[in-house]
């Protein structure tokens, strides 16, 4: 057996761990019990991912890899080490930007290779197949690149988290799509075409421009997701243009599990994909048009007397919003949760599929701070069944999710989306920074309800005064 036959069969076995590790990441991630256990499984079929890739015999110095690998070691780490859990959604983002960018760059260079004269005066060029996969790839890549940056912008407040509209903008963007496809196909038929080839990136990073700018921020969970699957569309067309095994198989799953998660969120909003990418939601703060009587008023609670109404409850649901990670009020809040369960109350937190800024985003928060899984309610029918019979519910920084109007009132941009029933408790407590609507602009007619109580401030500043109230009741006996 020749030396280089050996090579290519450590190659594969490399990959083929590697595939292996990537499959039972992926299942591992399917349970929040598993899923630091998942994140590990990924992370190990990556290393070997790479080994097996540094091993290729095509490769004809390693200078220029290990500066890479090192810049980026120097880069990663800390950014992974510091980033707080509440910047992870647009670090996400980030991290997508710069994996596309990898795949665009490889399938220029790809290209240019394939079309330069070498030193004998031949031209390699390439077949349609190969023609499609890089097309493929560079559209997908280049998209996901500029896209991540405006979801990184809007998620990190440098541009508005507002939709960004402007008269035609649907009919442009499906125009883009179509001058995009059109370009591809020039190129699959005719390879050499390098005009369709440079034509097909511009689009690309245009297009990634255009269709993330009309989404609103209420939709951005949805989005990080999609670009996760525009990402791993581009990871494989690139595998399929180099005859990387791996990268076919990982960008393969990365691009089903990133399409399928989309479709859950959809499903959990009750909202159409079309409707998320086209529907520009949140445009402009949208106001109910059921018919009613004079604009009740809001009512207030001290901090003093739901503290009192928590030391003695029975039951409590604590259901967290964004604005809980914003103040990261986590801690406080597990403390709170502490207390409560010391003098005999049970406390459930639900967690809403698209609450947060990314899938997962609340969970992997209320992890951090030591909350057990087990205490998290995650689908919405079993945590409106536990909110029903619970002394008191108490909303951290969340708005639309538990939003009366989405079962009520079909004007509603939010009618029919899955929600949290609140209100059913014997009594609602509301944390909340202000009187501002939520993530879609629209007014939550739960503020207002006769057992629905205000306590304005900062969560985490508001949960530390809850705390610091029920301690001093046991002081006081």
């Amino acid at each position: 057996m020749s030396e280089l036959t050996s090579r290519d069969l450590i190659i594969q076995a490399t990959y083929f761990v590697a595939s292996i590790l990537f499959i039972l990441g992926l299942r591992s991630l399917t349970k929040p019990t598993q899923a630091r256990l998942g994140m590990q499984q990924a992370a190990f079929g990556m290393l070997f991912a790479v080994i097996g890739t540094l091993l290729n015999a095509h490769i004809l110095s390693y200078q220029w890899i290990m500066i890479g690998l090192i810049v980026g070691t120097i880069i990663g780490y800390p950014m992974a080490m510091k980033v707080a859990m509440t910047s992870m959604p647009q670090f996400v983002a980030f991290s997508h930007a710069f994996g596309a960018i990898a795949a665009t760059i490889v399938g220029v260079v790809e290209y240019r290779h394939m079309h330069t004269i070498d030193a004998m005066g031949n031209m390699p060029g390439m077949s349609r197949g190969v023609a499609a996969a890089i097309g493929f790839e560079v559209l997908f890549g280049a998209l996901t690149v500029t896209g991540s940056f405006m979801a990184f912008g809007k998620l990190q407040e440098l541009i508005t988290g507002r939709p960004i509209t402007f008269r035609g903008q649907n009919a442009f963007n499906i125009t883009l799509i179509a001058a995009a496809f059109v370009s591809l196909g020039v190129l699959i038929y005719n390879p050499d075409t390098t005009w369709a080839f440079y034509t097909l990136v511009s689009l690309g990073l245009f297009l990634g421009v255009s269709m993330v700018l009309p989404i609103g921020g209420g939709d951005m969970p949805v989005v990080i997701s999609l670009l996760n699957s525009y990402a791993g569309l581009a990871a494989s067309a690139t595998g399929f243009a180099i005859g990387n095994n791996v990268l076919i198989i990982a960008g393969a799953l990365e691009g089903a599990g990133g399409f399928i998660l989309s479709l859950i969120m959809s499903k959990a909003m009750n909202r159409s994909f079309a409707n998320i990418v086209f529907g520009a939601f949140g445009s402009a703060p949208a106001a109910s048009t059921k018919a009613g009587g004079p604009t009740k008023e809001a009512k207030t609670i001290t901090a003093e007397d739901a503290a009192t109404q928590l030391a003695y409850a029975g039951s409590v649901v604590i259901i967290p919003g964004y604005g809980m990670a914003v103040a990261q009020a986590q801690h406080t809040c597990r403390e709170l949760h502490e207390l409560i369960q010391k003098k005999g109350g049970k406390v459930t937190y639900a967690i809403h599929p698209v609450a947060g800024r990314m899938p997962g985003h609340l969970n992997v928060i209320l992890s951090e701070a030591g909350i057990d899984y087990g205490a998290l309610l995650t689908d919405v029918d079993d945590a409106n069944r536990v909110l029903a019979s619970a002394d008191v519910a108490v909303i951290v920084g969340a708005n639309d999710i538990v939003n009366p109007d989405a079962e009520e009132d079909k004007s509603s941009p939010l009618y029919g989306m899955p929600i949290f029933r609140p209100w059913t408790a014997k009594t609602v407590f509301v944390v909340k920074r202000g009187k501002g609507t939520g993530f879609s602009g629209v007014e939550n007619p739960l503020f207002t309800k006769d057992n629905a109580l205000m306590i304005y401030g900062d969560a985490k500043g508001v949960l530390g005064n809850l705390v610091k109230e029920i301690k001093a009741l046991d002081e006081g006996h």
